[in-house]
């Protein structure tokens, strides 16, 4: 078996972009959640929303998960945006006073 590298570049490429649309939606639900009165009504729609677009652009994109590299690139994006994101959440952030 082949390695598909145009086809795991794209699902690498479409990965990146989707998993940075996941994660600053994530961030903007979070932030616009800590000052509402009732922060469930604002994170689950977002989950929602987040989750459902991300499965649904990976399906488009990987044509109904027929194409495996495709969706290897996919997956990997997501998990290397996934692990940069935490790593940036973990860097210590000065108070604006």
């Amino acid at each position: 078996m082949m390695i598909d590298w145009p086809g795991v570049l794209w699902g690498f490429g479409a990965g990146v972009t989707m998993s940075l649309v996941y994660f600053a939606g994530l961030a903007a639900s979070v932030r616009f959640a800590l000052g509402a009165s009732r922060p469930a009504a604002v994170l689950l729609p977002s989950a929602v929303v987040r989750i459902g677009l991300l499965l649904a652009v990976g399906w488009l994109v990987t044509a109904g998960a027929t194409e495996i590299w495709v969706f290897a690139g996919y997956g990997a994006a997501f998990f290397l945006v996934r692990y940069l994101a935490t790593l940036l959440a973990r860097i210590p952030h000065r108070e604006k006073a």
